[in-house]
């Protein structure tokens, strides 16, 4: 199993270029940020939490500025966005922040995608609820055109463009591995449709994810793709021995453990915690 830790960066987080060699020296093997565009004040969609809405989901920087400033601050950490609100972005601007992403990190990008929960966040960009995840599905199809053919173009019921050129391409052939959160069985279905991962919704144990994990892999297997093509990466794991043992048993590839935005001594003392349950667990991938 892979470990990686999800992250909220904002102007009061540890910086990148502190987190990086950290992340590194513990052995991390990638980070997954947020995106947020803003919070609108109307607040009409509900914390997915409950309660107040948590102060990060306003504070947080682009995901793409940030971890570029990460990558030039390390060399093996795989950089991820956890998740992207594709909905949120035109298709042809985001095919080129990835393609520059990925080819400056010397191909560290995993590309995390979802849909969105804050209606009134996605409708100040002129995204409908309703919807919402047919053109999700289109905008990634666009950006692997984008990403593949030389005179790309794309002509869907949402997304369309006549030939046209977009350099540089990915160091990542075809292109970064896509990762789609969300509930079963929608997420599922959908990481087997079009996608190389499913990030399922934090916070629940390993023995519920035991059976739509495996009943992910049977739809993979009915679609003709083999089940190991996608991983399946745990949003907010929690750093126990216990949940850890139930992940690996349900089948989980990667857990991104919490790392809260505070500040540098904070995040470290984070980041060592976690990784000691997880070193001490031994599913460290590679270990004996």
């Amino acid at each position: 199993m892979k470990a990686g830790f999800s992250h909220f960066p904002t102007a009061y987080s540890i910086p990148p270029d502190e987190l990086g060699p950290v992340l590194e020296r513990h052995g991390v093997e990638s980070i997954w940020v947020a995106e947020h565009s803003h919070i609108p004040l109307s607040r009409k969609s509900p914390a997915p939490a409950g309660g107040e809405l948590a102060r990060q989901y306003y504070d947080t920087y682009d995901p793409f500025v940030w971890l570029t400033m990460l990558a030039a601050h390390t060399s093996t950490l795989k950089l991820a966005t956890g998740i992207c609100l594709v909905i949120q972005r035109d298709p042809i601007h985001t095919a080129k922040a990835v393609s520059s992403l990925d080819r400056l990190s010397g191909g560290r990008f995993l590309f995390g995608v979802g849909a969105g929960w804050n209606e009134d966040e996605m409708n100040n960009h002129g995204t409908a609820l309703e919807g919402r995840f047919k053109l999700m599905r289109e905008r990634v199809a666009a950006m692997k055109a984008i990403w593949t053919m030389d005179e790309a173009e794309f002509h869907g019921d949402l997304v369309d463009f006549d030939p046209m050129v977009s350099e540089p391409k990915p160091v990542t052939k075809p292109y970064p591995p896509i990762h789609v959160g969300g509930v079963f069985p929608g997420g599922a279905r959908r990481a087997v449709e079009w996608a190389d991962g499913w990030i399922p919704v934090g916070g629940r144990g390993g023995a519920a994810l035991g059976p739509s994990i495996r009943e992910m892999r049977e739809m993979a297997t009915a679609a003709g793709r083999a089940p190991s093509e996608i991983e399946v990466s745990v949003y907010n794991a929690p750093a126990t021995a216990e949940a850890l043992e139930e992940f690996a048993e349900a089948g989980v590839d990667r857990v991104a453990f919490t790392l809260p935005s505070v500040g540098t001594a904070q995040a470290i003392e984070s980041i060592e915690a976690a990784m000691a349950v997880f070193e001490a667990s031994g599913l460290k991938e590679g270990s004996a």
